[in-house]
């Protein structure tokens, strides 16, 4: 009994000093280069798949979960684009669940590399989900997925033209953030949900659902954004 309570002790404070350091990444007036230098940090620390563990960091489970529900078999044809992809985590649990052409978005070139050696993407782009026109065809995936990509110095608000623009007509926006980010976030208070709203008004996408998910990362809750383009 005593070496279960030690155990989960040390389990515990294991969590806490996880939970510390990626909050670091999320730190009030960081730019988006810092963000991707502390990423690619992290990924060649050879740290990061064990801090972020699904029982710690269950979205790109969650993710998954939904974009399998949004489209069913056959899924080994569905392109989709997994924004900031990280080391892969979400990849490859598109990849257990039949999707085979799946790309990868991310600015951290440590990332990539981590990504890489998961062997599930098709394609990896080193660049940054932002206002930004990307090297890539309008009209192209079937879903465009975001896991862990959303807070401070990370994507923009202005980020969801750039999505619906890469996605076909029909196809699907994902979205899975901190709930709290919503409120603590400057780019996003007050702001990300009323340019959902708009966007839904002016036709370019319809929204699908808005759902909170409990202890999505860290024992924080975790909230899922779906839109389908128009």
């Amino acid at each position: 009994m005593a070496s279960e309570k030690a155990r989960r002790f040390q389990e515990e404070g294991e969590r806490r000093d996880v939970a510390a350091y990626a909050r670091r990444a999320h730190r009030e007036g960081i730019s988006r280069e810092e963000v991707a230098q502390f990423y690619s940090q992290w990924a060649k620390s050879n740290k990061y798949d064990m801090d972020m563990a699904p029982e710690r960091y269950r979205g790109p489970r969650i993710a998954a979960d939904r974009v399998s529900e949004l489209i069913p078999d056959p899924r080994d044809s569905a392109r989709i684009l997994d924004i900031a992809a990280g080391s892969g985590f979400l990849g490859q649990e598109l990849w257990t669940k039949g999707f085979r052409l799946i790309d990868g978005l991310d600015p951290s070139e440590g990332m990539i590399e981590a990504a890489r050696k998961k062997n599930v993407y098709s394609n990896l782009i080193c660049d940054f989900m932002s206002e930004k026109m990307l090297n890539i065809n309008t009209d192209t995936y079937d879903a465009v997925v975001v896991t862990g990509g959303m807070g401070e110095g990370h994507i923009p608000c202005n980020a969801l033209y750039e999505m619906i623009r890469i996605v076909k007509p029909g196809g699907y926006v994902v979205i899975v953030m901190r709930e709290e980010y919503l409120e603590h976030v400057h780019d996003y208070k007050d702001k990300l949900e009323p340019l959902m709203k708009e966007l839904e008004i002016s036709g370019r996408w319809t929204r699908v659902s808005r759902r909170v998910v409990p202890k999505y990362s860290f024992e924080n809750n975790g909230v899922i954004f779906i839109y389908q383009k128009k």
